[in-house]
């Protein structure tokens, strides 16, 4: 590349001088227009060139130009260069060694006898022509006289003749350049590969501290003795004590596993270096287990620090599956960081934080005392700690003094973090839609319904299926509201939302941590309302409870297989989580015989065809309510709580004193939505609970 850099210098040298430097020319004398006239008339001039308004030629015979002053005390002033005399060549003119003017110049001349000038004998001249005024006489007076013409057209600038000399070879070299600097970057990401792509985040920008988390309260104290430990590791030294090196971090998607770790390298005040558990893996023998290599060497250099790996299951996952290839490439990658973390120094402070959604597929040797040695559950967030995200999260926010967030806590049960982060910022731009000042608690509504329900999509519907959505809906909401166990009803719609063509709402009074038989028994005559509504009324049934049948089946099997609420008694046949993940299952034998099998489906039959039919005997009972709440649907599209209550009477109270406990780890969503869904491809229902 130097090469090419000299060889521009020299051209635009080159260019330079032969501008600055071209040989000069003899000196010219610039004439006003009625003197290179009157030098023609007496045939003084040989040739002219017009160059646009420019005219430039040469004299017969030398002229003196300005012309010589005059003696002192005369009164003449200057002289004017004069023409030969008149009836005589050019070669016949006064001698000039006579210092007499061919003609003395009129009166007055611009050039007064003071004027610095001094007279010297020019061979050419240069004037201007008159382009506004114009003279048609002029090329018969030169042809007249026998003068010989040229015209050009007028020259470009010097700075204009040499942007373009040089440009050519500018673009020339600027493309060279790229391609070099193109084939450098290759070649590097080529020799780079080997590095980690860590991301480090030094004390000033990690700024986020236990302050800036809500709703994780257990986790947060579980992690004070990392960050203590990273303030005060003397203390611990002295003591013989050895902190856990490895923190792994799990929870469901949006918990704040991620912010989590920043916390703590915020509260801590120490580096702090973040990589994705996919980033380790390429395609390459070697470069996964060099790649964890170095991002250990980085946060050593830089301890006391803080190693955050987000996704560990991307590269931690059991070694050695049950059907199919092995990734030899990630099983090395997970080795090497099994070494790494067995190489630390006891004394070293740096600590691993890892984060995963599904720590049942990691290896065990991950989970081992020494490496991942202590395991934080972050969990979905409850109503105090919704209240305190919802604050976080609406700081910056206008809020209306009629938003209570305490109130909007209370029926955002099963949000998370994330979840409840999005929903703030929906209703800000729904107030901000609506032309609000602030963000008020309708925009709060509006905001849920439209993460829990879908967006309203415009949807021509003809009568015959709007009835039939309606009564579905109200099949839904009617088993609801007269089974007590269910959750509250809080409106039934028959507007289409997201890819449903109606959509059934229903909220928990209270955080849920267990799920009793009752409940999820009424769950399932839930689900199974619309249909039993649609054979009811309709006669016939379609494909809009694809999805509620989908959701009635799961949750029968899993009282069956997983949770014992059948007459197979306190037995679980359901196979490990991690095993059905990876494969096992299907190169190891079935834990039970195909007698319980056979048993085990027996058993999914009868507690769907016992729930349907007592719903169907329900509805049967009620079926003037029904026909209450379709009629209202139809007319109003729209059914809220005060509504339902009000077309169907009070709630019936439950004789166990509530609607039971709650959410467990395989429970329904606390937020459940029936839906009745749009056929996507011949009759097979879309969309799902």
């Amino acid at each position: 590349m130097t090469f090419w850099w000299l060889l521009l210098g020299v051209l635009l040298a080159w260019n330079v001088a032969g501008l600055l430097f071209r040989s000069s020319e003899s000196p010219v004398a610039t004439l006003p227009y009625s003197v290179f006239v009157e030098q023609v008339k007496h045939d003084n001039i040989a040739v002219v060139r017009i160059v646009g308004s420019k005219i430039g030629g040469t004299f017969l015979q030398p002229v003196s130009w300005p012309p010589a002053q005059a003696a002192a005390g005369q009164t003449q002033g200057a002289h004017e260069a004069s023409p030969p005399a008149p009836g005589k060549s050019g070669k016949q003119a006064a001698n000039p060694a006579t210092k007499e003017p061919l003609r003395k110049p009129p009166e007055g001349w611009p050039f007064a006898p003071t004027s610095p000038l001094k007279p010297a004998d020019y061979e050419a001249f240069l004037t201007t022509f008159p382009e506004t005024v114009g003279d048609p006489r002029l090329l018969p007076l030169l042809e007249a006289h026998g003068v010989q013409i040229t015209a050009e057209q007028p020259h470009k600038p010097w700075l204009f003749t040499l942007f373009m000399n040089i440009l050519p070879f500018a673009l020339i070299m600027v493309f060279f350049w790229w391609m070099g600097r193109r084939a450098m970057n290759q070649q590097s990401s080529i020799f780079n590969i080997r590095n980690s792509n860590a991301r480090r985040f030094d004390s000033e920008q990690a700024r986020e501290t236990f302050a800036d988390v809500a709703g994780a309260d257990s986790a947060k104290q579980q992690l004070q003795e990392e960050v203590d430990f990273l303030r005060h590791p003397a203390r611990y030294h002295a003591l013989g004590a050895r902190i856990p090196r490895g923190v792994l971090l799990s929870g469901l998607p949006g918990t704040g596993k991620t912010l989590m770790a920043r916390a703590v390298a915020g509260e801590a005040g120490v580096p702090f270096f973040s990589i994705s558990g996919s980033e380790f893996v390429e395609m390459f023998v070697g470069v996964g287990a060099s790649r964890v290599r170095d991002v250990f060497r980085q946060a050593k250099q830089a301890a006391p620090a803080i190693l955050f790996i987000d996704e560990l299951d991307a590269v931690g996952r059991r070694r050695g599956a049950g059907l199919g290839t092995v990734n030899d490439e990630r099983e090395q990658t997970l080795n090497q960081m099994l070494v790494e973390m067995d190489g630390f120094d006891p004394r070293e402070k740096v600590i691993v934080i890892a984060a995963t959604n599904r720590p049942d597929v990691l290896d065990p040797a991950l989970l081992r005392p020494g490496r991942f040695d202590r395991q934080v559950l972050v969990e979905l967030p409850d109503a105090a700690g919704r209240e305190g995200i919802l604050r976080i999260h609406t700081r910056r926010i206008r809020l209306s003094e009629d938003v209570d967030l305490g109130v909007i806590a209370g029926v955002t049960i099963g949000m998370s973090g994330a979840q409840l982060a999005s929903l703030c910022n929906e209703a800000a731009l729904i107030a901000a839609h609506d032309g609000h000042d602030r963000v008020q608690h309708a925009d709060f509504e509006g905001a849920l319904d439209k993460l829990v329900l879908g967006d309203i999509r415009p949807l021509a519907l003809d009568e015959k299926t709007r009835r039939v959505i309606a009564y579905h809906e109200g099949g839904h909401a009617l088993v609801a509201w007269l089974i007590p166990e269910a959750d509250t009803v809080h409106k039934v719609t028959i507007i289409p939302h997201g890819q449903a063509l109606g959509v059934t709402e229903q909220r928990p009074g209270a955080d849920r941590y267990n799920l009793p038989r009752s409940y999820l028994l009424a769950r399932m005559a839930v689900l199974l309302g619309g249909r039993v509504a649609e054979e009811l009324v309709m006669g016939e049934v379609t494909t809009g409870a694809g999805n509620d049948l989908l959701e009635a089946t799961r949750l029968a099997r899993h009282m069956v297989t997983a949770w014992g609420m059948s007459k197979l008694g306190p037995a679980t046949y359901q196979s490990d989580s991690a095993d059905r993940f990876l494969g096992y299952e299907l190169g190891r034998e079935r834990d039970y015989s195909e007698t319980t099998a056979a048993a085990i489906d027996r058993e999914v039959s009868r507690l769907l065809d016992e729930r349907y039919r007592a719903v169907t005997a329900l509805l049967e009972r009620a079926r003037s309510k029904l026909d209450r709440l379709a009629a209202h649907l139809l007319a109003h599209e729209v059914a809220n709580n005060t509504q339902l209550n009000r077309l169907l009477g009070p709630r019936p109270r439950s004789p166990h004193g509530g609607s039971g406990a709650g959410r467990g780890s395989d429970a329904a969503p606390p937020i459940a939505a029936c839906r009745k869904t749009q056929p996507a491809f011949q009759g097979h229902a879309a969309g799902g609970q």
